[in-house]
């Protein structure tokens, strides 16, 4: 829970800013951020309909009015519509050839190859100042242009912020 209050607490600075969470599984990052910092707002992208329905649940269940969800492949968001990111790296299970959460989608280099290249894109497109905080990141998703400013003691947490 610390991981997601302190990500959620740089993420949100400012009124009304909007935070994307990169594969958002079960909705633990929107709820802890939609919770402790009401003034933003938090939505989740996640492609298993499975894990979306009980992000769905956990919202309604905890009336976090500032949270929604979207049951898609992040590949098709429009990053144009959030101004900063958390990334908790969801490409991985196409590196690795077990422990994926499920056999429903299709895992391969190729597919995390792509992932990677999609989202570097999708943030080198955004403007100076936009804000990324990763967790467990291999950085292959993250641009040059993004300036590492505060991590963790074991450098798995790392808050970017665009130059």
């Amino acid at each position: 829970m610390e991981v997601a209050k302190k990500s959620a607490k740089f993420l949100s600075g400012g009124t009304g800013k909007k935070i994307l969470d990169i594969g958002s599984g079960v909705g633990k990052f929107c709820l802890i951020g939609g919770y402790f910092f009401p003034e933003a707002t938090f939505s989740g992208v996640e492609q298993r309909k499975e894990l979306f329905h009980f992000a769905q649940a956990a919202r309604e269940v905890t009336c976090t009015a500032n949270v929604d969800f979207i049951n898609c492949n992040f590949t098709q968001v429009n990053f144009d519509e959030y101004d900063h990111f958390y990334f908790y790296n969801s490409f991985f299970e196409n590196l690795v050839d077990d422990g994926q959460i499920d056999q429903q989608i299709e895992y391969s280099t190729s597919l995390y190859n792509y992932y990677a290249r999609s989202m570097f894109k999708s943030l080198e497109n955004k403007p100076g100042g936009t804000r990324l905080v990763t967790f467990h990141s291999l950085e292959d998703e993250i641009p040059p242009s993004y300036q590492l400013v505060d991590a963790t003691v074991d450098f798995l947490l790392k808050m970017w912020i665009k130059r």
